[in-house]
This record gives C-alpha cells, structure tokens and sequence, in this order.
C-alpha cells in the first residue's frame, strides 16, 4: 500500500480499557483519529455468551466499538483462537484492506499476528505489568511487540525513559488536555451543583479517576482523621478493590462514575483538587491525565510525588507536591489561603501558560506526521527489496 493511500487507511485499535469506562487517552486519540480514518475500537472480550458473537456499536460517524462476547471458562488458547476468527470476520465484514494497527495492550498480539497491515503502532500508555492481576505473559508479549512495531509511543517521560531502549523508534507523549471542556469549570460557579455534591460542605479537596491500587486509600483516610474540617469528593469507578477495604468517613464521600460532560461541573464546585496516589510500581511511569485538566479548570492542586507530576509542573511551581497526611494537610491548607492573592494569580498564568502548549489535537497531528514518516521508511525499504525488520509474517 502507498503512503498516500494509507493515510486514509481503516485502523484496528487494540485496547485493554473499555470504550464507555473512563474517557481518557484512547478515546481522546481515536476520536480524532476517526476525523481521517474508519476507526474499530476493539475491547477486551467479555465471557457471558453460549455462542461467540462480535458486538459491533457505532459511536461516532467514523468510528466502531467491538466487543467480544466469548463462552465462560475458555482457555486462554480458545480465547485468543475464538477472538482471531471473531476480528477476522470483523475484517471481512468492514472490507478493512491492510489496516494500520494501533495498539495499547500487547496481549492483542496473539491473535493479531497474522493480520496484513501497513504499520504497526504500539501506543504504551501504562506500564500494565506492573497493575494488580496482570498476566504474567505480559512482558514478553511486550518484548515481542517490540520486534515488529514500526512506532512505540510513551504516555509520559518516566515511561519513554524505561523503554527506549527497546526500539529504534520510541517517542514520547505525556498526558494532553482539552482546555477548552474543564475551562468551562471557571464559568459554572453560579451554575447550580450536582444534587449529590451539593449539599457537601467547604472546603471541598475533589478527585475525579479509576479508584483502584493506584490510589493511596490510606492517605486519604488519615487525611480525613487529621482534618475532619476537609471534605473529600472521590468520583470515579471503583476497580480491583474490595469495598470493604474503602475508607469510611463522614468527611469523604465516594460519588460513583461521572461521565467526561458531567466532570466541569463538578470541579467548579471544589476549592482544591487532589491527586493522592500511591508510590508504587502500578504508579511509577505514569503521566496523569487529570493534572492538566485540573490546571485547565483553574484549581489548585495538590499530589503526591508521582516523578512525571513532579517533573515539570512541581519543579515548575505550578502545584504542590506532599507525602504523609500532614503535609499533604498543609498544602492544602496553604492552598486555601493563597486564594485571591497576587501569588494566586501568578500561579495560575503560569499555569494557562503551560495548558495553552498542549491539547489532544496536537498530540494527534504530531503522532500522524510520524505515522506518515514511518510508512515513507517503510515504502523505501520495501522498493529497496530489503526485509523491513518490524514486518508481520
């Protein structure tokens, strides 16, 4: 296929996250993406069907949902035979010819392999191996994706730093943001609340994100203990924790999943917005999404110290970074007191400084002009008659 022709090209996108659970970087990148492709956002299966079935749901002009739907109690062999026949019909279906295939999970290379494509993208937005319940194949998946990748994207600098060395062409794309969507937090203060927030006292510390082992459940609870005058506003999906083991307080009220329209609003109504993760290995590359998009709403924030959280925004001053509850309490407290002052307002230019250098739109271009460049390298080793190293056989 010719470069000119495949950058119209269909594009299969393998994803370990699920199109409706929590808008972030593969919905970002893929909306977009469907503005010059056919999309087909393919999930992970889920087991509750007595005959294997694919569910094929439109959700934007361009772009495809499929999911799925396999026997209870397969195999892990049946499992990737059954969702290689099911893409397979799925290509045939959708007349996709040579797809450029965009990964986030390199468990999807077991029943990918075979496919003839125009380029292979692996998107590593997450070091997976290191989340709660990861499949103890996943690192030589990984391996094995890098061999036949012709561009690895980072979700962050920490991320890039780990795996370039892994392949020739690694490039990284921290965490963007849509200012314009979480600015609208700045005009709704006079907009009435969320019935379930607002009867929440002031001040209120706010989070929104999956709730899972990446979240320092322990902090949050001291916090709570050491400060009863906080109170703090968690909204997310809970995922991979037993409820029973949530912290209960009177100061700390879980609001369950907001969807991505609903989440200015919310913000608008905190005084400061919280990022009380773990230092652990499910958090030792990541690039929060939410930093941004905090930043973008104008609120102050305060984070534990996550390295691409500290590196550039706490170097920079832009928020505050804490550790134990104690002086996470006094960076919040200090964070209520600079409101409105001189200092206050220079933070905050220098934030919409930043915010202003970055959106999804431009991580978008930048990534497709090295798509374009990868398939001109590609197209010349092919006319060359020489084996192109990261080819699918």
């Amino acid at each position: 296929m010719q470069p000119r022709r495949v950058m119209s090209a269909d594009v299969l996108c393998l994803s370990h996250l699920r199109w409706g659970f929590v808008y972030q970087r593969p919905n970002h990148l893929m909306v977009r993406c469907a503005r010059e492709h056919r999309v087909f956002f393919v999930e992970e299966p889920r087991f509750d069907a007595k005959v294997p079935w694919m569910e094929l749901t439109k959700v934007e002009p361009r772009l495809w949902v499929a999911v799925p739907h396999l026997r209870q109690h397969s195999t892990p062999q049946e499992t990737d035979a059954l969702q290689r026949a099911l893409l397979d019909g799925l290509v045939r279906q959708a007349r996709v010819r040579e797809p450029l295939v965009w990964m986030y999970t390199p468990m999807a290379l077991a029943f990918t392999r075979h496919l003839q494509r125009s380029l292979t993208v692996y998107d590593c937005m997450d070091e997976l191996s290191g989340f709660r319940h990861a499949p103890p194949i996943l690192r030589e998946r990984e391996r094995q994706l890098f061999q036949v990748a012709d561009l690895v994207f980072t979700g962050g600098h920490s991320l890039y730093e780990a795996k370039r060395a892994h392949h020739r062409h690694v490039h990284a794309f921290p965490s963007s943001v849509d200012a314009p969507h979480f600015a609208r937090a700045r005009t709704m203060i006079s907009t009435p609340e969320p019935a379930d927030q607002d009867h929440i006292p002031h001040p209120r510390l706010g989070f929104f994100g999956v709730i899972d082992e990446r979240m320092d459940l322990d902090l949050v609870r001291k916090l709570a203990d050491l400060r009863p005058d906080f109170h703090i506003v968690l909204i997310g999906p809970i995922a991979k924790i037993d409820p029973r083991y949530l912290p209960r307080r009177p100061n700390i009220h879980f609001l369950g999943q907001k969807s991505y329209d609903e989440l200015p609003l919310y913000l608008a109504g905190w005084d400061v917005a919280v990022m009380p993760f773990a230092l652990n290995e499910s958090t030792r590359y990541i690039s929060p999404t939410k930093t941004l998009e905090y930043l973008a709403a104008g609120k102050p924030v305060v984070s534990t110290a996550i390295a691409d959280v500290v590196r550039p925004y706490g170097e920079n001053g832009l928020l505050r970074i804490a550790g134990d509850a104690a002086t996470f309490a006094d960076a919040v407290t200090a964070a209520l007191a600079e409101r409105g002052t001189p200092a206050f307002h220079a933070r905050r230019v220098s934030c919409d400084a930043l915010v202003a250098q970055t959106s999804w739109d431009r991580t978008w271009a930048h990534m497709h002009a090295l798509v374009r460049d990868a398939l001109v390298r590609k197209g010349k080793r092919d006319a060359d008659g020489e084996e192109a190293p990261c080819s699918i056989t």
